[in-house]
């Protein structure tokens, strides 16, 4: 936040905004924000909470006035009727503004917000809305400014420090506190994305812990911040390249940017990889690759989870996207996984019949996101259907390139097998991949992966070890998607060769095989 917010706030009630909604947590660092912008405009500062009322807040203890006005409707009147110049704060006033929890009581709640308006354009008052959510009704959509002061700056970070550096320096002189500039530049970087009471927090667990501030410490904290979030989890990936078969252009792509992170990256003149698109067939292994990526990389694996961003609530939704990518930019450098995007979106482009526009809004705000975001964050997104996918998505600068996942090709087949028989503990020697690779045409690795687990079934109810009789039969009795859904995946295709690269050495294949019977059950 720091001087540009202050810059910000105190020239938003200079031109006479009448009602600014903060967004933020920590009331006690916006108080002390509010009293630096008041004093400087020489105003009044005062705040109403539902249990205290109304009280002046310009000092450091408050003063309760005109008898607390403790009832939401009774302290806008108290703001109507003053006539010095101030500036009120509301604290959690949220809930008097959701017309669908109580509609007669909150509908009159929101109809003073609005007689009051004018007069507020016309007096040296602004009403300052502070809560840790955004909820506001339709008829104070224009009316209202939005300021997202939920996290701190680096500047402020640094005087959280500086606080329990000193504390802990009073309280015991035997901890190791003296940080050179890297060290305290490092700490600082590290904390981004928690809030000033977290960061304290933090600090002081690791000087309990170790003496000393560990970034350790610090990781763990932000990676339990990711665990008690609604919409984004943490994954704990241990896959690599060597356990996706084929996509050996994709792999050649992400290897060249693996350092694209570095300090020798920057000096180089290298920008940071933004991220991609995979699109293709169902069970091809996209999402496998997302989690190689990120492992091979060293990074976070943040997962959004799309259908858990549309809340019930009316701007939830849309505070729910913008909380999950400030927690993708605190943890960076990371990888940001979008699952199935096309599924999550499917309606960005509604007019507003069916969901008020929730899911276009929410789309807008990733996509600016997407385009604008200056921290390292790299972003995987998968889909399957291009059709469910609004143009927007397809653009430069967005991701820096769109991948097609296409069904695997003999050579590729041959490697599925050979890693998925490896992962069972089976020696992939004793099979004859290229019997299995020809006989599974068309196949997907995930249909590959199936065959085997229901080979290994019916070798366990046998008493026997799997052998190739039981893949072979397992084999025959697949119907793979490639067939069941021919026409979708053979437009897909065709799409692909036109508007997207190919992750695998061969590229796009002519037309989707249809599934051969193999007719043998000979053992190997």
């Amino acid at each position: 936040m720091g001087e540009n917010a202050q810059e910000t706030l105190e020239l938003l009630i200079r031109a006479k905004y009448p009602i600014l909604y903060i967004l933020s947590a920590e009331e006690r660092r916006i108080e002390e924000l509010l009293r630096h912008v008041a004093s400087q405009r020489h105003k009044r500062l005062f705040a109403w909470t539902i249990t205290e009322g109304l009280a002046d807040i310009a000092t450091v203890k408050p003063v309760i006035v005109d008898g607390g006005a403790r009832e939401p409707l009774q302290a806008l009147e108290t703001i109507a009727g003053s006539k010095e110049p101030a500036i009120f704060v509301l604290k959690d006033f949220h809930p008097f503004l959701d017309t669908s929890r109580h509609p007669v009581e909150n509908a009159v709640i929101v109809r003073k917000l609005r007689d009051l308006i004018v007069h507020l354009k016309e007096s040296p008052k602004t009403l300052v809305i502070l809560s840790p959510v955004l909820v506001f009704p339709p008829e104070l959509e224009k009316d209202v400014t939005i300021l997202d002061y939920s996290l701190p700056s680096p500047g402020e970070l640094a005087v959280a420090l500086d606080r329990v550096l000193r504390s802990a320096n009073a309280l015991d002189r035997g901890l190791e506190l003296a940080l050179d500039d890297e060290q305290r530049d490092e700490i600082i970087r590290a904390t981004q994305g928690l809030t000033c009471a977290e960061a304290e927090n933090v600090f002081a667990k690791s000087l309990v812990m170790h003496r000393r501030l560990d970034l350790g410490v610090i990781v763990a904290e932000k990676r339990h911040l990711i665990q008690k979030s609604k919409v984004m989890e943490f994954f704990a990936a241990s896959e690599n390249f060597a356990d996706v078969g084929g996509m050996g252009e994709l792999k050649d792509w992400l290897r060249k940017r693996s350092v694209a992170f570095s300090e020798r990256a920057r000096r180089f003149g290298l920008p940071e990889p933004r991220g991609l698109l995979l699109l293709g067939v169902s069970g091809c292994g996209k999402s496998l690759m997302a989690k190689a990526v990120a492992n091979q990389w060293r990074l976070p694996l943040l997962r959004l989870d799309m259908g858990r961003v549309f809340g019930e609530l009316v701007g939830s939704s849309e505070q729910n996207i913008r909380q999950a990518l400030r927690l993708a930019e605190s943890v960076s450098p990371s990888v940001l996984w979008l699952d199935e995007v096309d599924k999550g979106l499917a309606g960005s482009a509604s007019s507003g019949r069916s969901d008020a526009g929730t899911a276009a809004r929410v789309f807008g705000t990733f996509l600016t996101w997407m385009q604008e975001k200056t921290l390292p964050v790299f972003t995987v997104a998968t889909a399957n259907d291009i059709q469910a996918l609004p143009p927007e998505t397809l653009r430069k600068g967005r991701f820096d390139e769109t991948f097609f996942v296409d069904l695997p090709t003999p050579a590729e087949r041959q490697e599925i097998w050979s890693i998925h028989l490896t992962k069972r503990n089976r020696q992939p020697q004793r099979f004859d991949l290229r019997r299995l690779a020809a006989a599974s045409e068309g196949f997907t690795g995930a249909e590959i992966e199936q065959v085997i687990i229901a080979a290994l079934y019916d070798a366990f109810d046998e008493g026997d070890d799997v052998s190739m009789r039981h893949l072979l039969h397992n084999i025959e009795k697949s119907v793979p998607l490639s067939q069941t859904m021919r026409a979708q995946v053979d437009a897909l295709r065709h799409w692909a060769r036109l508007h997207a690269r190919p992750a695998g050495a061969n590229g796009v294949a002519v037309a989707a095989p249809s599934h051969q019977q193999t007719g043998t059950t000979s053992e190997h």
